[in-house]
C-alpha cells in the first residue's frame, strides 16, 4: 500500500514539474511571436519587414525551446500535438488535460509580458480580424504538416532533429501559408490579448481552432499511412 502510494506520489510530482515547463515553455512562445511583432512593427512600417523580424525570432526561440525543454515534457507548447500525443498512446488523458491547460495559460500570460516590456498597456484585446476562407485553409496545412513531422521524426526515433525541423517548418509556414502559421490553439488564444501586430480579434479565433484541429487530425492520419507504406515497403 505504501509502495503504492509512494508510486502515485511519484507521478504526479513527475506530471507537475511536465506541466510547468510546458507553461513555462508556451509562454516564453508567446512572448517571443508577440514581442518580436512589436518590435517588427517599431523598426518598420512595412509589413514584410515585420514579418521578416518576427518570423526569424521565432524560428530560433522555438529550436532552442525544444532543444532545451522537450527532455523534460516533450516541448509541445501546442494542445494539438499534445492531442495526437494522446491518440498515439504517448499520454493519458489526465497527462493531455494538463498539459493543455498549462499551454493556454502560458500563452495568455507570455502575451502580457510581452505588452509590459515594451511599454504598451498590459492588457489588451486584439482587434485584428484574420478568418478568410484562405487563412483557414493556411491553418489546417500549417498544422497537418507540423503534426506530420513530428510524428513522422518520432517514429523513425529521429528525436534529434525535432527542434530544427520543427522551427523550419514553421518558418517557412509563416511565409507560405496566407494565415501566417498560428499552428497552435494555445497560441492562437494568447495572441488574442495584444492588440498589436501579432494579435487575432476574438471572433477570429474559433474558426483558427477548428482548421488547426482539423490540420492535425489530418497530420497524424498522414504520418500513420506513411509509416504503414514504411513497414510495408
Amino acid at each position: 500500500m505504501r509502495l503504492a502510494l509512494g508510486e502515485i506520489g511519484a507521478q504526479m510530482h513527475s506530471l507537475l514539474k511536465k506541466t510547468v515547463v510546458e507553461f513555462f515553455g508556451t509562454a516564453l512562445l508567446v512572448c517571443v511571436v508577440v514581442g518580436s511583432g512589436i518590435m517588427g512593427t517599431n523598426l518598420s512600417s512595412d509589413d514584410a519587414v515585420a514579418l521578416i523580424v518576427n518570423a526569424i525570432s521565432t524560428i530560433f526561440a522555438l529550436a532552442l525551446l525544444i532543444l532545451v525543454l522537450g527532455p523534460v515534457s516533450g516541448a509541445h507548447f501546442n494542445p494539438v500535438v499534445t492531442f495526437v500525443r494522446f491518440l498515439s498512446k504517448d499520454l493519458n488523458l489526465a497527462s493531455a488535460a494538463a498539459y493543455s491547460a498549462a499551454q493556454v495559460a502560458g500563452a495568455i500570460v507570455g502575451a502580457i509580458v510581452a505588452n509590459a516590456m515594451f511599454d504598451l498597456s498590459v492588457f489588451q484585446i486584439s482587434s485584428h480580424l484574420r478568418v478568410s476562407t484562405g487563412t483557414l485553409i493556411g491553418e489546417v496545412i500549417a498544422t497537418a504538416g507540423l503534426v506530420a513531422l513530428i510524428q513522422i521524426l518520432i517514429s523513425r526515433k529521429q528525436d534529434s532533429v525535432i527542434a530544427v525541423s520543427v522551427a523550419a517548418w514553421i518558418g517557412s509556414a509563416y511565409f507560405f501559408t496566407s494565415s501566417t502559421s498560428f499552428a497552435n490553439p494555445a497560441v492562437t488564444v494568447g495572441r488574442i490579448f495584444s492588440d498589436t501586430f501579432a494579435g487575432i480579434a476574438p471572433a477570429s479565433v474559433l474558426p483558427f481552432i477548428l482548421a488547426q484541429v482539423v490540420g492535425g487530425l489530418i497530420g497524424f492520419v498522414a504520418a500513420r499511412a506513411l509509416r504503414q507504406n514504411e513497414k510495408s515497403s
